[in-house]
């Protein structure tokens, strides 16, 4: 066929092998480029969720610093200048990909058919990135690039790399952020390689490979940070003894006070309280009910923190002893008392029970300014709204007929925040092969009031790695996430989302987190 003239009809054939082998080259071409679009679309999406992750652990160490400065003000000062190198290079970076889709006239809108000759441009890489085109003259701004690279790795090396716990993170920084290659590739250095005649998509990819890196390696840094401290941010060094006792009592019934450390702890070393019974971290002692008139239930109780120093505290809480029903035959007066102590809830029914001494319980009602108030005889339910307090007025008629009307006040309290949990504890240990097997729950802890909660979803984290959404309360789906986790490492559960049952129209608080240390 080779050998003489071709007819018109063979030339013909020939024209549309070419044009077929051309389509199939250019077909090629688009699924490779759509690989690379899809590629930096997913790593952009995983930077943003790190960023976010970072600003929420970044205001829980800022929060931990303002709270115990001698131990949390060190890391977060270098912390602050972490993310500030960070910012630096991810925002010059962000300069240069819109530049270059600039000038390559690249509309993300667009479908990939579209945009098929902006994300196949070479030339805005080339332009951007070396003088007048040239490989060998890097561009001003190709030398701004490698510079924050540097400073980025400069300061990581420089602020952790005398930190043992710091040492595999300093070394993934010395890994993924380099500016130049230790040998040429293809003959070509890392300028040349990464954006020398390279199409927009493949560079754009290239840019944001740097700024995930960045991203990641910022909030391994803090991560590592708030683990470094756990143990020693458990001193109780800003804390105080908190007094649970009634504020009335009837003469020569028994009743009760409590004394326990806040934050709680049923396990405080060296925890010392004289002239109480202590069960659980707790200190419970008989209340003296044997004379009517205000009395006192104080004292000092005391702990050793971490370093052995022995932290004092002194209690001193105040009641009223009342006389008893036999005494009151002859007597008037009133007399409202909380079921649930001397505290109204906001926003949920608080149980009530109220009485006038020797009058028709039948006949006293209770009312409350600023407050709803529901029920009779003696049992109402009080609703509280807005304001720190409450006077809640009881009225009747004595047995002579004369009118008695006396109010007292309660404090009002928001209901404490709920807390995540793993096997009912907010800080578990645990092997990493057993994380998959458990499953988040909220609580909390010893409120009066019947509240359930369902987990609807929450983020897991670890070391290294995106923060994960899941769903519904199972940490099945994160076997992956925790097969490289090793002694040490931290697991973290936090933005967990519940459903609470028991709470009315009350707006739930954010749940705390849960930190798995991993065994």
């Amino acid at each position: 066929m080779a050998q003489g003239k071709q007819t018109p009809r063979q030339k013909m054939i020939n024209l549309m092998y070419l044009v077929f082998i051309a389509m199939l080259a250019m077909q090629i071409d688009q699924e490779i480029i759509r690989s690379y679009k899809d590629t930096t679309g997913s790593l952009e999406e995983t930077r943003a969720l790190t960023e976010n992750n970072n600003s929420i652990f970044g205001r829980t160490l800022a929060e931990k610093a303002k709270n115990t400065p001698d131990t949390f003000q060190a890391p977060l000062d270098n912390y602050k200048g972490l993310e500030a190198k960070a910012d630096d290079l991810v925002k010059t970076i962000e300069g240069l990909k819109v530049e270059l889709s600039k000038q390559a006239e690249y509309d993300q809108k667009l479908e990939i058919q579209e945009s098929f000759a902006s994300l196949n441009n070479t030339e805005p890489s080339t332009n951007i990135f070396f003088t007048k085109g040239d490989e060998n003259v890097p561009s001003k701004a190709a030398g701004d690039l490698k510079s924050k690279i540097d400073a980025f790795k400069t300061y990581i090396n420089q602020t952790f790399g005398g930190n043992p716990l710091m040492k595999e993170m300093v070394a993934r920084t010395n890994k993924q952020m380099i500016s130049e290659f230790d040998k040429p590739r293809n003959g070509k250095n890392w300028l040349q390689y990464k954006f020398y005649n390279q199409p927009l998509i493949a560079a754009l990819s290239n840019l944001e490979v740097i700024q995930s890196s960045a991203r990641g390696i910022q909030g391994d840094a803090l991560s590592i940070m708030l683990q470094e401290k756990v143990d020693a941010d458990i001193k109780f060094d800003a804390y105080q003894a908190i007094v649970s006792a009634p504020t009335i009592v009837v003469q020569g019934e028994p009743a009760q006070g409590k004394v326990a450390i806040g934050n709680y702890s049923s396990n405080v070393p060296g925890l010392s309280m004289p002239g109480l019974t202590v069960t659980n971290g707790q200190g419970v002692r008989n209340l003296d009910t044997g004379s009517l008139g205000d009395k006192s239930f104080a004292g000092t109780i005391s702990f050793k923190d971490v370093n052995g120093k022995e932290i004092p505290l002194s209690y001193n809480h105040t009641y009223k002893v009342i006389a008893g029903a036999q005494e009151l035959k002859a007597q008037k007066g009133a007399i409202v008392t909380a079921d649930k102590m001397n505290v109204l809830y906001r926003g949920l029914p608080n149980p009530i029970s109220g009485s006038i001494l020797g009058a028709d319980m039948s006949g006293i009602s209770l009312s409350a300014a600023g407050a709803s108030v529901s029920g009779s005889g003696g049992k109402w339910t009080v609703t509280p709204g807005g304001g720190n307090s409450v006077t809640l007025t009881i009225s009747g008629r004595d047995p002579k007929g004369g009118v008695i009307s006396q109010s007292f006040p309660f404090r009002i309290k928001n209901v404490p925040p709920p807390i995540g949990q793993i096997q009912g504890k907010n800080i578990v240990s645990m092997p990493a092969s057993s994380i998959p097997n458990q499953r988040v729950t909220a609580d909390m802890p010893d409120f009066d009031f019947p509240v359930s909660f369902t987990v609807n979803s929450f983020m897991f984290k670890v070391p290294g790695k995106a923060a994960m959404l899941i769903n519904g309360n199972s940490l099945s789906s994160v076997a992956n996430l925790t097969k490289g986790l090793r002694n040490g490492d931290i697991a973290y559960v936090f933005n967990i989302q519940a459903t609470a049952t028991g709470l009315g129209n009350q707006q739930l608080k954010n749940i705390g987190n849960v930190i798995i240390n991993v065994q």
